[in-house]
């Protein structure tokens, strides 16, 4: 039976799409999802959208929120 670190050599020389789509299946194995959680943001993403579409929530723009993102991960860590 192969090691993890053989399983690791080989999966190094794979594709990144390869390699993520691995690492997506060994996580749905090894975490299974909570229904209730699930079930909790699934009416939390309705309500929002709903307030969305309804014009009392503003939409944020992808360029915005990456740009806040990239400065903190430039910030050295304290």
């Amino acid at each position: 039976m192969p090691t993890a670190a053989d399983i690791v050599r080989q999966i190094e020389s794979f594709t990144p799409a390869d390699r993520v789509k691995i690492i997506d299946m060994v996580i749905r194995d090894t975490i299974k999802p909570d229904t209730e959680i699930e079930n909790i943001w699934i009416r939390e993403a309705e309500v929002r959208w709903d307030s969305f579409v309804r014009g009392q929530m503003n939409a944020i723009s992808f360029e915005e929120v990456m740009g806040k993102y990239q400065a903190l991960s430039a910030q050295p860590l304290t």
